[in-house]
């Protein structure tokens, strides 16, 4: 579950990142707020990524989701990657839960030699 939500943060940090240059040029927001605003939850995104072993990851990272459909209202297109982002999170957790648990039943049902 980790590797697919880090995944999603590394991928969407970088989106979050090159969205900056499209709010003050396009959006015509100052860069003044721009910058703070996108690299800051770029950066979130990257601690959040880090901080995946423990539940505050998940909590950061989906506070970068949240963010990331905010960012729609300034820019448009910002609601579709964001969603499109927050349906990868949403899939990262689920499936990485499923594939830890049939990891888990795999290695009950054939316990490796050193365990026999």
């Amino acid at each position: 579950m980790r590797s697919l939500a880090s995944i999603v943060l590394g991928f969407e940090s970088i989106v979050l990142a090159l969205v900056t240059p499209v709010m003050i040029s396009v959006a015509n927001v100052r860069p003044a707020v721009a910058v703070p605003v996108c690299i800051g939850l770029a950066v979130l995104a990257i601690v959040a990524a880090g901080l995946l072993r423990f539940q505050v990851g998940y909590v950061l990272g989906s506070v970068v989701q949240v963010g990331a459909v905010g960012l729609g209202f300034v820019v448009s297109v910002m609601f579709v990657l964001g969603l499109a982002f927050a349906a990868f999170w949403v899939a990262a957790i689920v499936l990485g839960r499923r594939i830890e648990e049939a990891k888990r039943l795999g290695s009950a049902a054939h316990p490796s030699p050193k365990e026999s």
